[in-house]
């Protein structure tokens, strides 16, 4: 009996000096590079290895946006949290200990 199923293996062309820079960018200077990969999609004139590599960046560049912007995220719904129970003890016995 054989297995139907394909097995998907993923080559990129990062390297993993790019990865790691990519990792540590900020979040506005991963939005700034993602829209430059964007535009240069958009632009055209590029052959299929070119486009490959700013999609593969750009995806990149992405995740790691989402990942700050999740961070941040969960950073006010705790400070959100935390100023809510402040509220609802305002004025208790309970905020004096």
């Amino acid at each position: 009996m054989t297995d139907n199923k394909t097995t998907e293996t993923t080559t990129s062309s990062l390297t993993d000096k790019e990865r790691e820079a990519i990792a540590q960018m900020p979040y506005e200077e991963a939005r700034d590079k993602l829209i430059q990969a964007v535009q240069a999609l958009e632009a055209g004139g590029l052959n299929l290895d070119q486009s490959m590599r700013q999609w593969e960046i750009g995806e990149a560049l992405a995740k790691r946006a989402q990942s700050l912007l999740n961070d941040v995220k969960a950073k006010l719904d705790a400070a959100q949290a935390e100023q809510a129970t402040s509220a609802d003890t305002a004025g208790t016995q309970s905020n004096l200990d």
